[in-house]
Order: structure tokens, then sequence, then C-alpha cells
């Protein structure tokens, strides 16, 4: 029963059931995905954990200061001195400002700074039913608004509200961000098939379950309350195009084996499915099961980018087991013209160069493999340099937006915290005393009076530093602190501090989880134990690895700054997850051959069959996640640069070279303590005796 719904896609009249069932879905799925953006929630504060000190303060502050609303920042600028007229034009601009849609209360200012070469405008802004991306409109508004100034006189909107808006304009890339990927699965598939037809299906089935994991998606973040913001969405993009087109890619490779031992096209599918598919689900279990690890996350936002993207893993099998089959045998054999498989004809020579590695390595497995964990050790000395720690404004892009540019002018000119005070709740008794201690903490320019209701006092405090470095972090961190446990400080500064200690977090409670997840489910499906310790050993080999070089490239050759706290659990999790991935393509391949041929000589032939096919695959998936450096932000550069250094790592060394050389060197050992481990047939003893000589 289980063998028929696998290969029901195979199916004469099946296949066009399911092509149907298909269409009919995403046709509803397209309507659905087309409004992801209006459920994402790209607020930092709401990523944060209910018991966040930052968290309890916007609550509790929305008494003193108008909810949802953040200021914007405006800052004119003229080399040599403002003059009247400037002035006269920023009195109106503020006007005018106040009049504007999204709005909230009248703007402050305008200040002319002490050295006279600068004027600021603080305009507090409502964020109103769009959230965080109506900021962008809002901007744009105000910046309309401000234009026609007198010549020379330079202008820039800043503050929360204008990092904000350049980062929903930098994120607005998506669509080109989605049409690079395809471009790139696309010249990836013609290289490895040379067929100009064959690569629409894949394409086509990725995008279709692009369409459909959104629109899951979306009905969660809508109804049950799945927190997705813009990261979620460009990774999503990536991950389904890379992990679809890379399930595509094996059930391709072992339809074109079958279709050379069928005449039937519809029995040479039901065979490849039949074969491919355990395989298939393992691989993408084991993806799914890590990401959804991430649900034990602080940080909302990295609770809900784990779901959403398991549900992306999950979507792409399904198409590629379903729709893509049934759109492969729809179509016939002249879908891979110009190089049709024919009934009967020999099989496509293995590629030579995966059978000269092989032997290569079989000569001294031990020293190979120790080799190359000395190397790939070597390499992760670059992670005692990494710095992920959290980005300041002007570090998270890549480019230079007015908001940064703003910020520098801001910091000349004025106190650099000005428009983003912290927050200080503290009881009305305590006010006048609470004060006092902030008055003394260093990095805080200004503290303005207690503003009182109730039993509660609400205090203001300038900032000397910009809002988003590290030195406003510290000067956060010295006034909790100083206030003690029963004040509470917050704002946007505090709210990054409370993201980096919870991204911190993070990383110690779940890194550990995920290890001990994807041993369990290696172990139940290899049957064995040291097979498993041995792969989640040479993957984590590969992750610090990757990560230590990225952060020599990151710091030497690109010159970021940073990183972002939450990079090197994403970077692990990803790694990890799609470095299992390929390795149980490989050992899957291994441990079906092994009981006819022995391990050893099972290994050889394992990297032989699958070299070909999981070094497209991991190309496929390299290139989608290096396409992420398309978008003008750090962390997308940063994070697609990572994953994609580590995929091709694993896939061209780790698991060819490493893998290859324990597997020789373990030998039936690895798969201790299964029968197969004490099953030994003549093939079998002889590889056992004599594995040098049977790779000549």
């Amino acid at each position: 029963m289980l063998r028929k719904l696998m290969t029901l896609p195979a199916g004469r009249r099946a296949k066009w059931l399911v092509i149907a069932v298909w269409i009919a879905l995403l046709v509803p799925a397209g309507m659905l995905a087309g409004r992801l953006g209006e459920v994402e929630d790209n607020d930092n504060s709401a990523w944060l954990p209910a018991d966040a000190e930052s968290t309890e303060v916007a609550e509790r502050a929305a008494d003193f200061l108008p909810a949802d609303t953040v200021p914007a920042i405006v800052v004119y600028e003229r080399e040599g001195g403002v003059t009247d007229a400037d002035l006269a034009k920023a009195e109106a601009d503020a006007a005018a400002f106040a009049l504007l849609d999204g709005v909230e209360g009248e703007p402050q200012g305008p200040f002319a700074s002490e050295d006279g070469d600068a004027i600021q405008i603080v305009v507090p802004v409502h964020k109103g039913k769009e959230g965080w991306d109506g900021l962008g409109a809002i901007v744009d508004d105000m910046t309309d608004a401000a234009a026609d100034g007198p010549e020379g006189l330079d202008f820039y909107v800043t503050g929360p509200a204008g990092n904000a808006s350049d980062s929903i304009k930098a994120f607005s890339g998506s669509g080109a961000l989605t049409a690079i990927t395809a471009l790139v699965v696309v010249a990836i598939l013609l290289l490895t098939y040379r067929s100009p037809v064959l690569p629409i299906l894949p394409l086509l089935t990725a995008g279709g379950a692009l369409v459909g994991a959104e629109a899951v998606i979306y009905l969660l973040a809508k109804h049950a309350g799945l927190v997705v913001n813009n990261q979620t969405s460009f990774i999503l993009t990536v991950l389904v195009f890379g992990a679809a087109t890379d399930y595509a890619l094996l059930l391709i490779s072992r339809y074109r084996e079958e279709l050379r031992r069928h005449e039937d096209r519809h029995e040479a599918m039901a065979e490849a499915l039949h074969r491919s598919s355990p395989a298939l689900v393992a691989s993408a279990a084991t993806v799914a099961v890590s990401l959804m690890l991430l649900m034990f996350a602080a940080l909302k936002s990295t609770q809900g980018m784990g779901p959403a993207c398991a549900i992306g893993i999950v979507v792409g099998l399904l198409a590629m087991t379903t729709l893509m089959p049934a759109l492969l045998v729809a179509c016939g054999r002249w879908i891979f013209w110009p190089a049709r498989p024919k009934y009967g004809t020999a099989a496509a020579a293995k590629p030579g160069v995966w059978t000269r590695i092989g032997a290569a390595v079989a000569k001294r497995p031990r020293t190979v493999w120790i080799g190359t964990a000395l190397i790939l050790g070597a390499m992760a000395i670059g992670l005692t340099g990494l710095k992920a720690d959290g980005l300041a404004a002007q570090d998270q892009f890549t480019s230079e937006p007015q908001s940064v540019t703003g910020e520098a002018v801001l910091a000349a000119h004025f106190p650099a915290g000005a428009g983003d005070p912290v927050l200080v709740l503290t009881g009305a008794a305590d006010a006048a005393a609470v004060s006092a201690e902030l008055s003394g903490v260093d990095g805080l320019a200004a503290v303005a009076d207690p503003v009182v209701k109730g039993s509660e006092a609400l205090i203001l405090a300038e900032l000397e530093d910009a809002p988003t470095g590290d030195a406003a972090l510290a000067a956060v961190e010295r006034a909790r602190e100083a206030v003690g446990g029963d004040a509470l400080v917050g704002g946007s500064t505090a709210v990054l501090l409370d993201t980096q200690d919870a991204a911190e977090r993070d990383s110690l409670v779940i890194i550990p989880i995920v290890l001990a997840t994807v041993f369990l489910i290696l172990a139940l499906l290899l049957r064995a134990l040291v097979a498993p310790l041995l792969l989640i050993a040479t993957v984590v080999l590969s992750f610090g690895a990757a990560l230590g070089v990225s952060a020599l490239v990151f710091e030497h050759v690109f010159g970021f700054a940073g990183a972002e706290a939450s990079f090197p659990l994403l970077v692990f999790v990803f790694l990890v997850a799609l470095g299992v991935d390929y390795n149980i393509f490989l050992v899957a391949r291994v441990r079906e051959l092994a009981p006819t041929l022995g391990t050893k000589r099972a290994a050889l032939e394992g990297l032989s069959a699958t070299g070909g096919v999981i070094t497209s695959a991991g190309l496929v998936l390299a290139g989608t996640f290096a396409a992420m450096g398309s978008l003008p932000l750090t962390f997308a550069a940063e994070l697609g640069f990572a994953v994609a250094f580590g995929v091709l790592l694993d896939t061209l060394v780790v698991r060819s070279v490493l893998v290859t050389a324990l597997t020789l060197d373990t030998g039936r050992w690895m798969w201790w303590p299964s029968r197969l481990f004490r099953f030994r047939d003549p093939v079998a003893a002889e590889e056992d005796r004599e594995p040098v000589a049977a790779t000549r």
C-alpha cells in the first residue's frame, strides 16, 4: 500500500489527476501568497520574549507616549553654516510634516546645532495599520515635502523611522532575488543536463512549491500567531528553490537510470520513486525537524523562521515527489532532448573524477581523513575573530542609504542619541532618586525631568552616542546597573541589547538540541550508532571551517564591521541540516550496496554513483544562497556567503573525501550495532582483507 501511494504520480491516469490537483491548489494559494507581506512583523521589539525588560517598558510606557510611534529625525546641513533662509525652510517643513498622514503630534524643532552648521527636527511617526512597512511611504512623503530647499542645503531623514524605511526598501529587492535565484537554478541545470527544455520542469515545480509554502505561512501568521518578517521571506525563497531543486536533481538522476532499464516510462518512474523516495524523505525530514527546533528560541523572529522554513522544505518535497514526477512522465523521454535515454542502452559512464578520487582516498584512508580533519580544524581558527554581537545602523547596509548618511551628519553636529531616548520607568516615589542615578551614568548626555502619572514615572535620557552603536549599548547596561531592579530601562537601544542577549541564549540552548535530534534521526535511518556519530562530527567540523573562513573574509575582504547576534545559530542550523542532507544521499546508497559489495567497496561505488548528482545539488544550493548577496544588506550578504561556502566545502571536500575516507577506514564498524555490522558475505570479507587492491 505504501509503495502504491509513493508511486501514484507515475500512474498512467493518476499523473493527470496529480497535475490537476496541484493546479487547483495553486490558484487560491497564489492569492494568499501575495498577501504574505500583510502579516510580516518587522518591529524589533515584537521579536523579543514577553519577559524581556525592554518589552515590559514598551507595554507600560503606552500610558506616557503615543502607542506605535517612532521618531523620524530630520537633519539639514550646510557647509559653512546654515542661513536664516535655511532656518525658515526648516520651520516651513516642520509645519508641513505636521499635516502629513501618519505623523502623530507636533514635530519638535527646528533646533540649530551649536556649531551652526546643521538643523534638526524630530517628527513623531505613527506606524499605523501597515506597521513598519508603512514607514517607507511616510518617509517618502516627508522627503517630498522638504524638497526644493535652498541650494547647498543637504537634507536627510534618519533615526528609527529613517532606518526602517531604508530597510524596507532594501527588502523590496526580494523580487529581483527570486529572479536571480531562478536564473542560477536554470544555469546549473543547463550545465548538468545540457538540455534546453528539462530545466523548465524543476523551475516551475520549485516556483509552485514556493507559492504553496507562502500560502500556508500566511494562513498560520494570520490565524495561528506565527511571527514572520522580511528576513524569513527572503530566506524562504532561496531555501525552497535550492532544496526543492536538489530533490529534483536526485529524482531525475534515478529516473534516467531506470529509463534505460524499463521500456515503459511509467514503470521507470515508479521504480525511481520507490528507490529514491526513502533518501529524499529522510533528508527532508532531517532538515525540516532541525529547522523546527528553532521554535525553542527566545527570539520570536527566530521562532517563526524555523516553522516557516520547515514548511518550505516539506512543501518542496511534496512538489518534487508528486508534481515533478507527474510532469516528467506526462512529457515523456523527449524532455531530455538532445540526450534522450534509450531503453536497453548501457548506463551513462560514471563520472571519472569521482572514481579517481575514491581510488586515491582508498590507498591511505586513515592518512586522508586525519589530514583533511586537521586542515578543516585550521580553517576553523578564524572563528576567534568573528564578532557576532549585532550591527550598528550604519553597518547594516552594504551601500550607504540616506539614513546612514543622516546619522553621521547628526553625530557630527548634535548628541548622536538625540531624538531616540532611553526610556526609564520607575515608581513615582523613586523618580527623583532614579533621575539622580541616571545623571551620573557615563554615556548619557542629558536626563529629562520625570513625568509622573499615578504611581509610575517615566524618565527620558538622551544618549551621547548613536543609539545602535556599541557605546550606546554599554551605556544602557550601565544605566540598568545604576537604577537597580526596581526601575526598568527600555527604548530602541535597550531592545537591541535584549535582542543580543536572547540570541546568545538561543545559540547555547538550540545547538545541542539540534545535534542530539539529528543524531537520533540518523541512528533510526541507518540503524547504527557509529555512522551517525561520524557523520555529525564531519558536519560540525565543516561548519566550524566555513564560519572560520567566513569571519576572515568578512573582515579582510568585504570590510564588514561584524555580524548579527543570531548569525552563528542560523548558519549552524542551515549547514548542519543541509550537510547531513548530502551525507544521507551518499551513505544511504552505500548502505544499499554494502550487503552485496561489502562496506569498503560500497563506499567507492556509492561515491562514484552519487558524486555527480550531489555535486550538482550542492552547486544549486550554494548558488541560490549566494544570490542573497544581491540584497544591499550586510546580514543577507553574510548569511548567503557563509552558507554557500559551507555547502560547497561540504559537497566537494567533506562528503567526497572525509566521509569516504572514514567509511573506508572504519569498514563494517560503520554499521555497529546493526545486523549489517555482523553480516559478512564473501565479497565483504575479501574487501576487508584487500581494500587497496579492490580500487586499482
